[in-house]
């Protein structure tokens, strides 16, 4: 009577190709951006994550469409998150700008190389702990900024640096700048600020009118200065969290003081 218990219990032995396929992709560009930093092409290396940050949304839809979500799928997913938007990003800087302030005493390189880390560490923990949250938290929002969303603001600032058209600011101008990237963007994804996940939207399969236009503008927009329009959006989906969470905190104390005259008049 245990023997066929005991193989139910087994682990299958294969896994879904189709939704790792699109993981591995992902890894491997967020491996390319690494090693073309370290050759210099920073452009490519921006471009690589974001290429990666595509795959990464595009893995998640089709195991779900195709019903073929795993426990294995999870875990790769999160080991290849790691790469592409922990490791790779945290080296680009580096290569990029952080090593530069070694020029200007042991003390600055130091600083350098340890806002690099801190963007790789807060990546990694930020990923552990939406693992344990996976199933629990509300998926309408995520407790701190998703990786990929970090990565995209770090990258869309290298490339626009790089092409020379944010605000005239040029590479060696941004060597004290890059830190507060780093670690602004690393603690922000271990803070417990909420973030609007856009996995639940659209809500159906119809949409205003408004967003066709919008969305023609916004391609339009890319093409005529892509790296400049990214960094904006990024900027300000990373600025939309504090504004959200701080008008919440209003909401709910002005709800609270609403409920403490109501008492008192009772």
């Amino acid at each position: 009577m245990d023997a066929p218990n005991a193989a139910a219990r087994k682990m299958p032995r294969g896994i879904y190709l189709l939704p790792n396929l699109f993981t591995t992709a992902a890894m491997f560009a967020g491996f390319y951006a690494i090693v073309a930093s370290i050759g210099g092409r920073y452009v490519d290396a921006a471009i690589a994550v974001f290429v990666a940050a595509i795959l990464d949304g595009l893995d998640g839809r089709v195991a779900r469409l195709t019903g073929t979500q795993s426990d294995f799928g999870v875990q790769y997913d999160s080991l290849s998150d790691l790469v592409s938007f922990g490791i790779a990003p945290s080296l680009v800087l580096y290569t990029w700008s952080l090593s530069n302030l070694k020029a200007y005493g042991p003390g600055w390189g130091k600083v350098g190389w340890a806002a690099a880390f801190i963007y790789a560490a807060c990546a990694a923990l930020r990923l552990a702990r939406f693992n344990t949250q996976v199933g629990v938290a509300d998926k309408r929002y995520f407790q701190g900024l998703a990786s990929p969303a970090a990565a995209g603001l770090c990258m869309s600032f290298v490339w626009a640096i790089e092409n020379g058209n944010l605000y005239g600011l040029s590479v060696n101008e941004m060597d004290f700048v890059s830190p507060i990237v780093a670690v602004t963007a690393g603690l922000l994804m271990v803070s417990r600020i909420r973030y609007f996940s856009f996995k639940a939207w659209p809500l159906s399969d119809r949409v205003p009118f408004i967003w066709i236009p919008m969305a023609m503008l916004i391609l339009v927009a890319l093409a005529v200065d892509t790296a400049r329009v990214l960094f904006a959006i990024t900027a300000l989906y990373v600025l939309s969290g504090p504004v959200m969470t701080l008008w919440g905190l209003r909401r709910k104390r002005s709800e609270r003081a609403l409920r403490g005259v109501g008492k008192g008049q009772t």
